[in-house]
Formats: structure tokens, C-alpha cells, sequence
């Protein structure tokens, strides 16, 4: 049996019953498609960033995927690139940015790999992928064909997707992002960028500085993935930042007058979670047992050491889940993918057979927000 706590940036996670590596999409199409024949569970395994894998393991077949290829064409005043799934999502990014093609170079840094980016909805520093995926290539296994979806048919939103939404449908093969040809990047819409910048909200610099500018604020934030920095290992933002109902806002309000908020359409409040868990108790660097909380973001679970278990992570999770609701009223949700495990402590053995289209959890997701 394959351990699967190396493939993961937690270092956390049980034994596989069985493991494959699929170097091509026809051959992860028939790795799925054989094992859902025989009614395998199968988990579809990218990067291993913004997943938690239980101490049990997985009781199926783990495929890692590591699918590569990328193929550009022009399209007016835009390339159309599209990137097989096992592809590295920051070197790609890199490229954009050495290329002279804008709209990625604010999502610098994140760790995975390409296929789950449209499963997240990835985003970071006033990007998403959203903005930029013209289609997805995946496998339906529901209907057992090759498929490409336009972006409209992806169901988007804030780090969400009708990928996401029904996990065990899709396994995303590839990906085609459409990017601007500019040596500028887009306009900058996160203030804390801007200022790094030295530039005007909604402003441009060149796709360089951009870059540099994210990975310098990621970095500070334990966000990069560094052997030599035990705060990144982590699956990046545990918690996403609680979008609120104009009710909920209001009870919120009545108990933290003045915290901080974003508003949005429909009368719908975004809140930061950060600001949640500092504000209940819970400072950087709190630790339970051997896992704490990052030196450097709130929002990041760690496993300083390497020595933790994924119930001790679990169990630090609940803790500040719980605090932040006891005091505000609201209850945070985790934003990793959690494979046999859930923050209620029970096993979770009916997410073993509905993973395989999330590319288990590529990405950090949204890092920055």
C-alpha cells in the first residue's frame, strides 16, 4: 500500500489500497473509467495542496495525475492556452508572465496543478481563474464520454464551481484559458497589491512586477512552498472567508459593530475569516499539540514538525470553528477537500467512491482574501 501523507503538503494521510499514476489523459480516462466498472472507490489525486486525508487512508484507488502538455493559438487580440491537468499551475504562470499574456499573473505562487483550478474557482489578490477559463475538457463519468464545457456551463462563483458541487461526475483532463496579449498586468483590484505596488486601484504595472510583488506578499505569508519554512506546510486557507445572508450581516453587526466587510450584490456581506478567528481567541501561531496555526496567516493550518495526524489537525479545526461560532454567530467552512474525515469527527466513508472529479483539492484556493 502507498502512503499518501508524502503527496500532500500536510504530510498528513493514511495508506492507499491501491495506487496508479496516469501520464496521459486517455490513460486516466481508463483508469477511472475501469475502476468505476468494477465499482472501485477512486480518488484523483493533483498536487495534494488543498486536501486532508484521513489517518486511515483511502480503502480504493488513488490515480496521481501527471498529464503533461500545453498548446497555444492566437484568437484576435488574446491566446487561447490549453494546459493538461497534471501541469504545474505557477510555472505556468510564469510563462504568462515571460510570454507577455495577462490575466493569471495575480495567482502567482499557488501551489498544484492545473486541473483544479476550475474545480476551486481559483483565485488570489483580486484574480480567478473564472475570468479567464474559455472551456474545460473532462471526463463525464455519468454519461462515460470526453466532454468540453464553455465556461458559462462551469457554473462559477466564489470559490466554487458546478465542478465542485457534484464531486463525483467530472475528472477535469484540461483546461483553456484565454489571456490577454499585454506585457500589463490586469487592473489591479486588491488594495493591499495596489499599495505593495505603489499604484492606484484599478491601475496596471508591467506583468513582472506583478508577479514579483504577489509572491513577496505570499511569501511573507508562509504561502510559497518552502522545505526550509514549516509554515508552509499547510493546505493553505482552511477557512473560507463566510459570505453572509443581509440577515446574518445584521447579527454580526449587533455583536462586532464595525468589523470588517465587503458587500455584494443581493445585500450579501463577505467577511474576512481571519479577522473572525483573531477576534474569538485564536492569534497566529496558536498551537494544539503538534499543529498550529501559521506564524504568519490566520487562516492556515500547519504541521510545523511533521510529526501531527491529520485528527490532530481535525481537532484544532473544530476548536476554532467552534470559538468563532460561539462568539459571532457564525460558523466557518473549511476549504480543503477532506477525504474520510469531516470537522463533525465522524469518518466520512461516503466521500471514499465521490472524489475522482475533484483532483483532490489541487490548490490552495483563494490565499490572499
Amino acid at each position: 500500500m502507498e502512503m499518501l501523507a508524502p503527496y500532500t503538503t500536510l504530510r498528513l494521510g493514511g495508506p492507499a489500497r491501491d495506487f496508479a499514476e496516469a501520464t496521459t489523459a486517455e490513460h486516466l480516462v481508463s483508469l477511472v473509467a475501469e475502476a468505476d466498472m468494477k465499482g472501485l472507490p477512486t480518488l484523483v489525486l493533483g498536487g495534494g495542496s488543498n486536501v486532508v486525508v484521513s489517518d486511515e487512508g483511502f480503502d480504493g484507488l488513488v490515480v496521481k495525475v501527471s498529464t503533461q502538455g500545453v498548446a497555444v493559438s492566437r484568437d484576435g487580440e488574446q491566446v487561447l492556452v490549453t494546459v493538461e491537468a497534471g501541469e504545474d499551475w505557477d510555472s505556468l504562470v510564469a510563462r504568462a508572465v515571460a510570454e507577455g499574456w495577462s490575466g493569471i499573473e495575480c495567482m502567482s505562487g499557488i501551489p498544484g496543478l492545473v486541473g483544479s483550478t476550475p474545480i476551486q474557482n481559483v483565485g488570489a489578490y483580486g484574480q480567478e481563474v473564472a475570468q479567464t477559463i474559455r472551456c474545460v475538457r473532462a471526463y463525464d463519468r455519468r454519461t462515460r464520454q470526453v466532454v468540453d464545457l464553455e465556461a458559462r456551463q462551469c457554473g462559477f462563483s466564489y470559490r466554487d464551481s458546478a465542478f465542485k458541487r457534484d464531486l463525483a461526475r467530472h475528472v477535469v483532463l484540461a483546461v483553456t484559458y484565454a489571456l490577454d496579449i499585454s506585457e500589463m498586468s490586469g487592473p489591479l483590484a486588491y488594495a493591499e497589491l495596489a499599495g505593495r505596488l505603489d499604484a492606484e486601484a484599478g491601475g496596471r504595472v508591467p506583468l513582472a512586477r506583478a508577479r514579483e510583488a504577489v509572491l513577496a506578499l505570499r511569501r511573507g505569508k508562509g504561502m510559497v512552498l518552502d522545505p526550509d519554512d514549516p509554515d508552509t506546510r499547510s493546505a493553505g486557507s482552511f477557512f473560507t472567508n463566510p459570505i453572509l445572508t443581509p440577515e446574518e450581516a445584521a447579527e454580526l453587526a449587533s455583536r462586532a459593530p464595525g468589523h470588517p466587510r465587503w458587500e455584494l450584490p443581493g445585500g450579501l456581506v463577505k467577511v474576512p475569516a481571519a479577522w473572525l478567528i483573531e477576534q474569538a481567541g485564536y492569534p497566529k501561531g496558536y498551537a494544539r499539540g503538534p499543529v498550529r496555526i501559521s506564524t504568519k496567516h490566520t487562516l492556515a493550518l500547519t504541521n510545523p514538525d511533521g510529526v501531527a495526524t491529520t485528527g490532530d489537525l481535525l481537532a484544532l479545526a473544530r476548536e476554532v470553528r467552534d470559538g468563532v461560532r460561539e462568539k459571532f454567530g457564525v460558523t466557518l467552512v473549511n476549504e480543503p477537500v477532506l477525504v474520510g474525515c469531516d470537522l463533525a469527527g465522524d469518518l466520512a466513508g461516503d466521500l471514499a467512491g465521490d472524489l475522482a472529479g475533484d483532483l483532490a483539492g489541487d490548490l490552495a484556493g483563494d490565499l490572499a482574501e
